[in-house]
Parts: C-alpha cells; structure tokens; sequence
C-alpha cells in the first residue's frame, strides 16, 4: 500500500504526505495540505504538504549547491547511482501502480507498466549518458579556408546547472524520470513539481532515487499551491533548465498559473522544456521567456488517414487501441480519423465491433475504460459531445456518463464545423470524418493548429511516405497508431505542438551546453 513499508517515512503522523529536500522528507511549515480527488470516488483520497516560498528557495538553493559537486562527479559513477534508482523502480512498482489506480484512475495493468517501463528508461539513459557525454569533438584550424593549422579546438558537453521537472498527470512516473534520467546523467540537479493528481506516484518514484544513494540536495520533490508557490517559481533566478511535460487539463492549469494556478510552474531559465496540451499556453510562455531557449511538447489533434487499400482490420485494431487507451488521455491517443469515403462503411462497423468489447468500469478491475481525471475535464468532453449532436454526427454508441466515468463514443458523420473536428477531448471520444481524396485528408490535418502526431494506413509504401512528407506533424506512424516511444526515438510536435525534439539521446543533449577550449599553437 501507498505509504507503507519501505515507504512509510514519506506519511506524517497526519496521513499527509512529506516533500522532499536535503535528502530528507519533510513536513511543510505552512501545516496545510493540497487534496488529491479519486478520479473514480470522486472523494479526497491522499493529501500532500503545501510548501512555502522560504521552503521553495531553501531547496533550490541546495540544489545549486549540490550540482557542483555533482558535475564533478564520474560519469560511471553517475551512471551507476541511476541504475540503482531504475532497480528499485522496477522492484517497488506494486505501491507505485497503487498509487497509480487510486490518484489518476490507471488501469492496474498498465499502471504496473509505467512503473517498469520508467525503470528501463532510467537504465538505458545511465548507458546513453556515458556514450554521449563520454565523446568530445576535436577541430582544427586549417580546414576553414585561409587559416594554417596553428589552431586546436576541443569541446565538450557540460550541465545547465539546476533543472527544473514538471510531468503530467497521465504519466506522473515515466514523464518525470524522462526528464531526472537526463538531467542527472548531465551532471545537473533537479527539483520536481509532479501534478497534484498523480504526486504521490511520483513522491514514491523519488524515494526510489533517495534510497539509491544519491547526494542530498541533488533532489528534490515540491508540492504545494500555485497562490503561493507559483510565481515565485515562475521568477526565480537560480534555475538553468526546466523540463516539462503537460496533458490538457494541467494546460489549463497553466493558464491559470499566471494568475496563480495549483499547478503549473515557469522559470527564468537556460532551457524550457514543456510538453502538454494547448497551444495557447505554449505560445503565452514562449512569448514570456524571452531569451531562453524552450523545449515544448504542447499535445495534438492526431490524425489517422485511412485510405482506400488499407488493411481495414488492422487500421481498425490501431484504431480502438490508439483512440480509447487510457480513456484517450494521451498527447499521442487518435484524435480524428480521416477515412475515404469508399471504404467508410466497412471501417466504422470494424471499429464500432471492437468498441463494444472494450470494458468499462474501475481501473482496480483493470478496465479498458476508466474515469477520466477529473470532473471538469468529464464536463469539457460533454461539451464536445453536445455539440456535435447538436450538428448532426451520427452516434454510433449511445451516450453515457457516470460521475467522470464516460463510455467509449465513436461519432460517425462529423463535419469540420463541429468542435470535435479540431479540439482535442482528451476522452473516450473519437470522431470520423469522410473524405473523397487523400488530399482532403491532409488538407484537414494540416488545418489544425497542432501537429504532434499522425498516422497513415495504407499498402502503398510509396503513398505513405509521400503522405508522411505532406503532414506538416513531429511524428508519421505508417499503419500503426501514434505513439510515444520506445523512449529513445526522437519525439517532438510542429506548430502549436511543441518546440524541439525529446527522446534520451535528444533529452540528454537538451541538458547541456556546449563548452570549447582553443589551443593556439
């Protein structure tokens, strides 16, 4: 259970869970706490300290203090502390996943996959790190036209300083390790602000690095209210990089941050690296930052291009997968498909078959389909439900919600005058669109002011990479879903979906700067 065993010094003697700084877990000195809602009671279900400003710059200013002696520690013995972090990742992920199920609604099965998964990152960024940093460049001056050899040039990669991390809610332990792996392998420090909803996984998560071994102060976990902790996160001179991922209801959040939100934090730093949902966000902090260099994955409206010589069956199985995983609480999940009109029919009665296997109830059961995150996003999904009633989709499922809990719905018939055409639900909810070319499928995917991801799905290897070229998105899955990963791919979005390129290789890259020593002969 959450809390207990190993991790029992995490709880206070009032149920509430500590933060962590200077290698140790710690009550607030403000005495309140933040409440984490059941997704699926839709009642507080954890508690989690509300720190303070003087407690949120004690920890920073630690964190700066311990990243230099960090720097100057081994890369193999860099590599060999994450490696203890992944072990015991991997051999505690039972509480993680609890704590999964109980603060985010995770299917019990994929919540213990996070858990492994996010082990198996940190090891391969350990072995990454060593062969990316453990490389330097050697140049010399006569290869640049007028210059004799009388020049020697070496570089080398070295930290930003302090980073700091902040994951989504739909994955509060693999979204954060992707970016403390890096960050630490580069020989810089971290503090992480999880998401309310998902922070006490990510509590336990760090209690896996505490009992790795690492130095104190090099880590350090911060929860609290963003009315009194956000802006003075927001300003504060001491961070160097700050890696970011967010899903569409902490984007929101984000907008409220800059009014004072619980949870979403921007900095005056080296790097920005931020991945969630909603482009407008996005554009809001790139316009704040000024300067700094950002690194952004801002969430899509990914499309799905079925064309006339797909394999339906196959293009159906991606779909339900792809478009109703986790409730379709994915950056990357199937947003819209765009399927020719010829073998529109065919498709939807594939999809609709498959859709109505698809199990539905309490992630503990290890549903398909589970509540989503909270009752405002469940509202914002029947927003987009309603309205594309009101415009005459065809429903090819009855609706239905229960509390937070909405039943999968797929809408056949939906016209680009719909809401649901272009925003993203971030729910069980997956429109179709029919087309009469492929160019009117691009034309639609191209319209959006995302481009994360987007898939295609047909026999013709020539078409598809033709297609691939044509949809302005990070990423073309051709005849599979869109997809985060292996984690070592390269992972970005275009336009409003991001700025930069993530992946282990990318993200430890991102974590540093480039240092050049000239020897003059």
């Amino acid at each position: 259970m959450a809390g207990t065993g190993v991790f029992a010094e995490l709880v206070d003697g009032d149920g509430v869970f500590k933060y962590y700084s200077s290698g140790e877990w710690k009550k607030s000195s403000s005495g309140k706490s933040v409440p984490i809602i059941n997704p699926t009671t839709r009642q507080p279900h954890f508690k989690v300290q509300a720190c303070t400003q003087e407690e949120v710059n004690k920890l920073i200013e630690e964190a700066k203090t311990a990243q230099k002696s960090w720097a100057k520690t081994p890369l193999w013995k860099r590599a060999e502390l994450l490696h203890k972090a992944a072990a015991l990742l991997k051999e505690h992920k039972v509480p993680i996943a609890e704590c999964l199920v109980k603060e985010i609604a995770k299917p019990a099965k994929d919540a213990a996959t996070e858990a492994v998964r996010s082990g198996d990152l940190v090891s391969y960024c350990a072995e990454e790190g060593v062969r990316v940093l453990g490389e330097g460049k050697f140049m010399v001056s006569d290869s640049f036209p007028g210059n004799e050899r009388t020049k020697y040039c070496l570089t080398a990669k070295i930290p930003l300083g302090v980073i700091l991390a902040i994951p989504p809610f739909n994955y509060p332990v693999n979204l954060a390790v992707s970016k403390i792996a890096p960050a630490l392998i580069a020989g810089n420090s971290i503090v992480l602000k999880p998401p309310t909803q998902g922070a006490v996984a990510a509590l336990h998560m760090v209690h896996c690095f505490h009992l790795a071994g690492f130095p104190k102060g090099l880590i350090s976990c911060v929860t609290g209210r963003g009315s009194e902790i956000g802006d003075f996160l927001t300003m504060h001179p001491m961070h160097s990089g700050t890696a970011y991922t967010r899903d569409r209801k902490q984007s929101n959040d984000l907008v409220e941050l800059y009014l004072h939100c619980p949870d979403v934090l921007i900095c005056g730093l080296n790097i920005f690296w931020c991945c969630f949902t909603g482009g407008d966000t996005g554009i809001a902090i790139s316009k704040k930052a000024g300067m700094i260099p950002l690194q952004m994955e801002l969430g899509g409206k990914d499309a799905c291009i079925i064309l006339d010589d797909a394999d339906l069956d196959l293009a159906a199985a991606n779909i339900v997968k792809g478009g109703f995983s986790y409730s379709g609480q994915r950056c990357t999940a199937v947003k819209v498909v765009l399927v020719m009109e010829s073998v529109a029919n065919a498709l939807v009665e594939k999809v609709k078959a498959k859709v109505a296997k698809l199990t539905v109830g309490l992630p503990e059961d290890d549903s398909d389909i589970t509540p989503v995150v909270t009752e405002s996003s469940a509202n914002f999904i029947e927003g987009l439900v309603v309205d594309a009633k009101q415009k005459g989709a065809t429903f090819c499922q009855e609706y239905r919600r229960e509390g937070n809990l909405i039943w999968p719905l797929l809408l056949d018939n939906v016209r680009p005058d719909m809401r649901i055409a272009w925003e993203e639900p971030f729910g069980p909810v997956l429109p179709v669109i029919r087309i009469t070319s492929v160019e009117e499928g691009i034309h639609h995917c191209n319209a959006s002011n995302f481009g994360l991801q987007g898939c295609v799905f047909t026999r013709d290897i020539s078409k598809a990479i033709l297609i691939s070229d044509a949809m302005e998105t990070g990423t073309v899955q051709i005849n599979s879903a869109p997809a985060r990963g292996p984690d070592h791919f390269p992972f970005q979005g275009l336009k409003d979906s991001g700025i930069g390129s993530q992946g282990i290789t990318n993200s430890i890259n991102m974590m540093t700067k480039i240092k050049t020593t000239v020897i003059n002969l």
